[in-house]
């Protein structure tokens, strides 16, 4: 389990699939409202409260993002509770969840250098040739893969990823609007043919 501050009331949480093993829980579980899942929370936040000081109470919202072979992603966001003057009670010891899912088939991957993109695309060559977009976007490259990859090879590539990059929920929507297109198609050869 990885966590990271995106801002004051913003945390994301990077779950493998081995954290969720090693707790019981499959990825369809993450639906369920059960106790092992609550459980998975509670710890996530203490984890979150010891590397960053992150403390909850009141309400919050929950994004639950699951990737293919990789795990999860969870962004969590601290809402605002509005005081009253009657209000005694400080509502500290409790928290609100407002928890949605997205399931996504996309692969998408950041790096925080180029070297790290080109070192990713040379490993990965053996197992995927013609695949794969990349956009930059403030100083970090994203690599994309939709279904181009054969699901026999899908862990080998996550594999390689996870080495050099970290998994992102960031979309080619957003990327197309917001980032610099730098490859539309076969990345990876455009990769190997011009640093190779």
């Amino acid at each position: 389990m990885r966590v990271e501050r995106l801002g004051g009331d913003k945390v994301r949480f990077f779950l493998t699939l081995d954290d969720l093993m090693d707790r019981g829980i499959e990825k369809e579980d993450m639906w369920r409202d059960i106790p092992k899942v609550h459980e998975l929370f509670n710890d996530m936040m203490e984890h979150a409260y010891q590397e960053l000081g992150f403390e909850i109470a009141g309400p919050l919202a929950v994004e639950v993002f699951a990737l293919p072979a990789q795990g999860m992603v969870v962004v969590v966001t601290r809402g605002r509770v509005p005081k009253s003057e009657n209000d005694d009670y400080d509502g500290s010891d409790v928290y609100e969840l407002e928890v949605t899912m997205e399931e996504s088939d996309r692969i998408a991957f950041r790096f925080s250098d180029f070297e790290y993109l080109v070192q990713a695309a040379l490993r990965l060559e053996p197992l995927v040739k013609q695949a794969g977009q990349v956009y930059s976007y403030k100083d970090s490259y994203y690599l994309l893969f939709s279904d181009d990859i054969p699901t026999s090879r899908l862990e080998g590539v996550i594999a390689i990823l996870l080495e050099f990059g970290e998994p992102s929920t960031v979309t080619d929507v957003f990327l197309m609007e917001y980032g610099k297109e730098i490859w539309k198609e076969n990345a990876i050869k455009e990769i190997i043919h011009y640093f190779g």
